[in-house]
């Protein structure tokens, strides 16, 4: 349950019709009271009789029994509460005490105190209220309002608890703000996928990945097809922008424009140029971006699986600044490779890449500076262009997305550490979305890699458990009856025949981190066995490959069965 105070408004009347009205770009259903300071309030939306300008006077009595000079300007308060859109429907009378409770945590009208302030509760949809009060109280003396907002959130994880609905994390006022229900309407209405806030905030985020000057960064977003009003001071310095998607109007068929800050804190001008060459004042004004390079997909996606794994070292043992910067620079990692995946993974890697954007930002400021090989290989996921998700890219895919896997696991740990509520959750759930791309991206070049471990002779099959049961023999017997196994197995013959010790390079891949988690040890062993010793990821292009795995026999390799003989579940 989502509570939002509004800006304090200076006519009461004005709110009343809103409310009331059919409302802006969308359709206020059967508006109508539900609960009040006092029982007998007209209720204009149920009672023919009854007036706006009778509940906007009954409202604003306190108000204007002041001296014109003591009234307060700003004397409407406004809060809307919204239910989670999985939260069964609430009655009237449900709403009409989740009403009394919030005007009382807030300090609105404080249970038992006859001389609170004056306020309504008004209903126009199936999943939320308004509350319109005016801050005078029947004594003349003002409400005490302290941390509204907090005692607000807190009231809202209570009622959650109560009426059994979706429990939404404590948040810390670092949370992009959410499309209003006039622009979830008007994008239900218009058959949009996203609201046009959401829209633009993912693309404005994906410009931003790996950028290095501000002309880079406009010309990214004029190419993804946004308009664009930059707003200068008299001097000509650059202030900020706005973006608007060509299509989304208003009633007078005007363009509607969000600045940059409204879209997501970390998308307003001044945090953008942080970004830019770890915060160098050179990246900004008209100054275009170094050349860049196009290293191709697969060899970006190996390069981005070495910078995910120098930030998981930072994340582990970095400073909180140092830290805070690898998080931040890991969402525009995943939001390059959401742009640039092939079809069979695109759908969850762009989710992973929308909810991690709740991660990236807390009240630890990033150190920028440290983030520049993630920024680097982002940049590099961007300029080498789509993948086509088979071949090496296919299988340079799923190398970085078992990397960017444990990045971001490591990441909801540290923001458990740290209490750091929405955006700890929002990490596990891109692990999980994670989880699943990975699963799509791995299937062929693991497949692969299984048919050649199963044609392994005996002897050659014996000699690689040897060498797992010397790297690790805590874990070697589990390894051993992973359907995964094989795969590893002919990894670490490729490992030989490219010249590198098995068993030494099988106990650095094991010692990076702890395997425990894994839900495929073999599986996560392969990619960092062909990670350090630079093999193809993609096993079609090793030599000696037998009939079944090779390019010219026109088949596919059968992906490696699970246990069960259903499809492999291997993150």
């Amino acid at each position: 349950m989502i509570p939002s105070i509004h800006k304090r408004g200076s006519e009461t009347i004005g709110l009343i019709r809103y409310l009331y009205g059919p409302g802006t770009d969308e359709v206020h259903i059967d508006p109508h009271l539900v609960a009040a300071f006092d029982p007998l309030t007209p209720d204009p939306g149920r009672d023919p009789k009854a007036t706006f300008e009778q509940l906007e006077h009954l409202l604003d009595q306190p108000v204007n029994a002041l001296p014109a000079s003591k009234r307060p300007e700003k004397h409407v308060w406004h809060l809307s509460v919204r239910a989670a859109p999985e939260d069964p429907i609430l009655s009237d009378e449900d709403w009409a005490a989740i009403a009394r409770r919030m005007v009382a945590a807030t300090g609105i009208a404080p249970d038992g105190d006859e001389q609170a302030c004056r306020w309504a509760a008004v209903r126009h949809a199936d999943d939320h209220i308004h509350i319109i009060a005016t801050l005078v109280r029947d004594d003349g003396r003002r409400p005490r309002r302290h941390n509204e907002a907090r005692r607000a959130q807190a009231e809202c994880r209570r009622i959650e608890a109560d009426y059994r609905l979706r429990r939404v994390p404590p948040g810390d006022g670092t949370a992009a703000k959410p499309p209003t229900s006039a622009e979830r309407h008007k994008a239900e209405r218009e058959g949009r996928e996203q609201a046009a806030r959401e829209e633009l905030r993912e693309t404005v985020r994906r410009a931003v990945a790996g950028v290095m000057s501000e002309k880079e960064f406009f010309d990214r977003l004029s190419a993804a097809g946004l308009l664009i009003r930059k707003r200068a001071a008299p001097s000509g310095d650059l202030l900020g922008y706005k973006v608007a998607l060509p299509d989304n109007r208003n009633g007078e068929q005007e363009p509607v424009f969000y600045a940059g800050s409204t879209l997501s804190p970390d998308l307003s001008l001044p945090r953008i140029r942080k970004r830019l060459s770890g915060g160098s004042e050179a990246s900004r004004g008209s100054e275009s971006a170094p050349s860049p390079r196009s290293p191709g997909a697969a060899s970006a996606r190996r390069s981005t699986a070495t910078a995910a794994w120098q930030a998981l070292l930072i994340i582990d043992n970095g400073d909180d600044g140092q830290v805070a910067a690898q998080i931040a620079a890991a969402g525009e990692v995943l939001d390059a490779l959401a742009k640039t995946s092939a079809a069979h993974t695109r759908a969850e890697l762009r989710d992973a890449a929308f909810v991690f954007e709740r991660a990236t930002r807390s009240h630890i400021q990033a150190e920028r500076g440290h983030d520049r090989a993630l920024r680097q290989a982002a940049r590099d996921l961007v300029y080498s262009g789509p993948a086509l998700g088979r071949g090496e890219d296919g299988a340079t895919t799923a190398m970085v997305i078992d990397m960017l896997f444990f990045l971001v696991t490591a990441a909801a740990h540290w923001h458990a550490k740290k209490d750091h509520a929405q955006q700890a959750a929002a990490a596990r759930e891109t692990a999980e979305h994670l989880r699943t791309a990975y699963q799509a991206a791995a299937n062929v070049p693991l497949g692969v890699l299984y048919q050649r471990g199963r044609r392994l002779s005996q002897p050659l099959r014996q000699k690689q458990a040897a060498h797992l049961r010397a790297a690790v023999p805590e874990l070697a017997e589990q390894i051993l009856a992973e359907p995964g196994w094989h795969a590893l197995a002919a990894t670490l013959a490729d490992t030989e025949s490219a010249g590198h010790d098995p068993a030494a390079l099988l106990t650095e891949a094991a010692g990076r981190r702890e395997l425990s988690s894994a839900d495929s040890i073999s599986d996560v062993l392969v990619w960092r066995l062909r990670g350090l010793a630079d093999l193809p990821a993609d096993a079609t292009t090793m030599p000696n490959l037998t009939p079944t795995a090779a390019k010219g026999s026109g088949r596919v390799a059968s992906p490696a069965p699970s246990r069960d003989g259903q499809p492999r579940k291997t993150r």
